[in-house]
């Protein structure tokens, strides 16, 4: 009944927007259509959210300009976690006019659309438009005109506005939706973006585009690394070709990315992969996804050393990395269930409000008493939320490592519990790319397969041939040769580490 509950949570939220109401008034305000559905309503916990969103994305400011963004227009519960780190990265900057860029789901109409004047509400309050950048605009291209309808019922534009309120004081904003430009359209755009900016500096322009959609996990997370590939080398008629044809590559507001790739090119920009997941990753079903991307441009060479390559047959998700308020609760987890298990013979109850802890992640939880092993369990690949996860091992370890009796209760004063969240693995075609205390290798086939952690390295000091031969022998019952052999299967996979050691 859970993953049924799930997806019917995600449908709801990419389905609802279409009961939303228009807005629009004399006084040209533009009142929300999406408020209470893709984020919430009330400001005091939307403001809130935000702040975890923003917090819990591990990636500093940039020092340095950035004119142009990517980031995803979906439920803030689904996409909010991978647009925070395009936001986080702009945070240091100040910005006058912040053009925003979204699709017209609704309403077909030719080239572009634009709200010039008046005002957009959200909950956090209103946000004026920047009526002398719109009609300059509007000057310089006969593609672009004033289409009040195509912003009635649109949320992809809406859900940038809570986050930029968040983030920057003292702002105007340029709203625009895509209808149908050609690729000269998009061309023309970019020009005329350019120069209505100038010299300016503060000026930020926010592209706001999912990426492929409904495809399962493997599938989307291949098509969308093609993409970002194609991105990073801002190779915009090959990007406007697979998009258009959707040969290889999805991205549902490919026009006003193609504007952007434009952009940079004549602006000399260079791109910065900050984050991707999928809808998958929240919802834990991976039959069905939608895609998100963060990206930042800016002058090339001023980056902060932010992903430089997204690895597009790689199920490494750039964003895994938890914050220390997130390491620490999933020690408290792990902690409180063995102490709640062997005490009383409960499982703890387990609820999470935090998204990133309810993304499925394989985890191990270790339990050492005096720095040697009391008991080691995990799942490669989990199954379900990853705090429910960790709760799930910690049990385990404490009660079903056949190497160990059961821990008691007079041992819980001297237990140190470690928990390790794991990558998704994949598959190495030479134990060359092994690097040893960074990679847990995973070894065999069937029931002849075996497991190191990526600290047995560090523990041990083991060179690698003995660390794979210890593997293969220990672990997966197979010849102490047989990782030589280049038919045997050998994956490997990143942990996060840590221990309740690290919060003394």
């Amino acid at each position: 009944m859970k993953r049924v509950f799930t997806t019917a949570v995600f449908f709801a939220t990419f389905i609802c927007f279409m009961t939303a109401r228009f807005g629009y008034s004399q006084d040209d305000i533009k009142s929300p259509n999406v408020a209470g559905q893709f984020y919430s309503d009330d400001p005091g916990q939307l403001s809130r959210e935000i702040d975890k969103y923003l917090g819990a994305a591990t990636i500093a400011p940039f020092d340095k300009k950035i004119p142009l963004i990517i980031v995803p227009h979906a439920g803030y519960v689904y996409s909010a976690p991978v647009a925070a780190y395009s936001y986080k990265a702009v945070s240091k900057n100040s910005y006058k006019t912040i053009v925003v860029i979204g699709l017209s789901h609704f309403h077909d109409f030719e080239g572009f659309s634009i709200w010039p004047k008046g005002s957009f509400k959200t909950p956090l309050g209103s946000i004026e438009v920047d009526n002398d950048f719109s009609q300059k605009l509007l000057g310089a291209t006969h593609r672009i005109q004033p289409l009040e309808q195509s912003f009635e019922r649109e949320h992809s534009l809406e859900v940038q506005l809570p986050f930029l309120q968040k983030v920057f004081s003292d702002f105007k904003i340029v709203p625009i939706l895509t209808g149908r430009p050609n690729l000269k359209d998009c061309q023309d755009l970019a020009a005329s973006l350019s120069q209505t900016i100038g010299n300016r500096d503060d000026v930020l322009i926010v592209i706001s585009s999912d990426m492929s959609h409904y495809h399962d996990d493997k599938a989307a997370r291949q098509l969308d690394g093609t993409a970002l590939s194609v991105i990073k080398k801002l190779d915009v008629e090959n990007f406007w070709i697979r998009a258009l044809t959707r040969r290889g590559l999805e991205m549902c507001n490919f026009t006003a990315v193609a504007t952007a790739l434009f952009f940079a090119k004549e602006k000399n920009l260079e791109a910065d992969i900050l984050s991707y997941a999928n809808s998958g990753d929240v919802t834990g079903d991976k039959g069905r996804v939608v895609g998100y991307c963060a990206v930042a441009f800016h002058k090339k060479g001023d980056g902060n050393g932010a992903a430089k390559e997204f690895p597009p047959n790689s199920s490494v998700n750039s964003s895994n990395e938890l914050t220390g308020p997130q390491k620490k609760r999933l020690l408290e987890i792990a902690r409180n269930t063995i102490e709640s298990y062997i005490q009383k013979g409960e499982i703890l109850a387990v609820a999470e409000s935090d998204p990133r802890l309810s993304w499925e992640e394989g985890a191990f939880v270790t339990i050492r008493k005096h720095n040697d092993l009391r008991g080691c369990i995990g799942n490669v690949l989990g199954k379900g939320p990853l705090s429910l996860t960790v709760r799930d091992m910690a049990i385990a370890a404490a009660t079903s490592d056949p190497r160990f009796s059961p821990l008691t209760k007079d041992e819980l004063k001297d237990i140190d519990v470690e928990v390790s969240v794991l990558s998704k693995p994949w598959r190495v075609k030479s134990v060359d790319e092994i690097q040893m205390g960074v990679h847990g290798v995973i070894i065999g086939r069937g029931s002849h397969r075996g497991l190191f952690l990526p600290q047995v390295a560090t523990e041990t000091g083991w060179p690698k041939e003995k660390f794979l031969s210890v593997l293969c022998t220990q672990k997966a019952g197979l010849p102490s040769n047989a990782w030589k052999d280049p038919q045997m299967p050998i994956e490997i996979f990143t942990a996060q580490v840590f221990s309740e050691k690290d919060f003394q």
